[in-house]
């Protein structure tokens, strides 16, 4: 209407701008080593837009109330360190509409061997570690690239590739505890074996050719002899050296040619043997040692005891 009172009808065409389309993606990443939980992820190669010309702008906020006001801002869109979760991406067109994508986070997993076990062996042993079939490649820490290696005791660890990402699983070759022979008890004839430690049951020689499962020596004539002990691994045997002596415990020095003497010489090699002679009183009367050779003839001072 003009200011004379004329009027005239004219159209407005009203035009939207064109919808800003843009779709949900799964962005998915190897784990972090130190924190598998978690993921480096680039945010900007989610391909959220589906119009790419004329380029869109993104920006990544980590709620979508964020994203809708703008608050929050994820600036480091191209190194995101997240667990599983969302993300939620708001693309601007040239005109200034936008509308908002949601990213799907997902952490890719460790993958490891189920067979790869620590093993216990003898130390002077060899064993074959399996990291077990199904990997894209094998690297071991002693350089081998093969599924298997043979090692000896020691902490080793392969990294394991399942598609793009690589998993590093560790495994140990401990070394059997050795059994230890804890005690010999000689009888007459007989020889019992006691042994601590190591991995029951045990296996007894004195040959290391026949083995026993009793610890118990029976019938064996005088002399040195050499007990093996193994264990359940069948490690090389502990050995001790012990002598089946001519066991005297009586001297009676009257000069009659029977028991005027005690002899314990065949012992002279062992550590800290010392051998007493009491009287039936149990009064001590002599004391044999590495001075005396472990012998007396049943005198005190040059003269024969009662």
């Amino acid at each position: 209407t003009s200011e004379f009172g004329c009027t005239a009808v004219a159209q407005i065409t009203l035009k939207f701008y064109p919808v800003v389309q843009v779709k949900d993606v799964v962005l998915k990443s190897c784990f972090i080593e130190s924190n598998p939980s978690t993921a480096l992820f680039n945010l900007t190669n989610a391909a959220v837009a589906v119009q790419q010309s004329p380029v869109p702008v993104k920006k990544y906020y980590p709620s979508l109330a964020d994203a809708v006001g703008q608050t929050n801002e994820i600036l480091n869109a191209g190194t995101y360190i997240a667990p599983n979760g969302f993300v939620y991406v708001r693309v601007f067109n040239s005109q200034g509409c936008y509308n908002v994508a949601k990213i799907t986070l997902e952490v890719i997993p460790p993958v490891y061997s189920d067979v790869l076990k620590d093993k216990t062996i003898c130390v002077e042993d060899q064993t074959t570690l399996d990291a077990g079939p199904g990997f894209k490649s094998y690297q071991w820490s002693n350089g081998a690239t093969t599924q298997t290696i043979k090692v000896g005791i020691g902490e080793y660890w392969v990294k394991l590739k399942t598609g793009e990402c690589i998993t590093t699983q560790t495994v140990k070759v401990l070394p059997s505890d050795q059994p230890v022979i804890s005690g010999i008890e000689i009888s007459n004839n007989t020889l019992t074996v006691s042994v601590t430690g190591g991995t029951p049951p045990y296996k007894y020689s004195i040959d290391n050719i026949v083995w026993q499962d009793s610890n118990v020596f029976t019938n064996l004539a005088r002399g040195e002899y050499r007990v093996l002990v193994k264990d359940a691994y069948d490690c090389d045997p502990m050995e001790v050296d012990v002598v089946v002596p001519n066991l005297v415990n009586v001297i009676t020095p009257n000069a009659d040619g029977i028991n005027d003497v005690i002899d314990y010489s065949a012992l002279a090699h062992k550590q800290n043997l010392i051998l007493s002679v009491f009287d039936r009183y149990g009064g001590k009367m002599f004391q044999a040692d590495k001075t005396n050779g472990y012998k007396w003839d049943g005198t005190l001072g040059g003269r024969r005891v009662p």
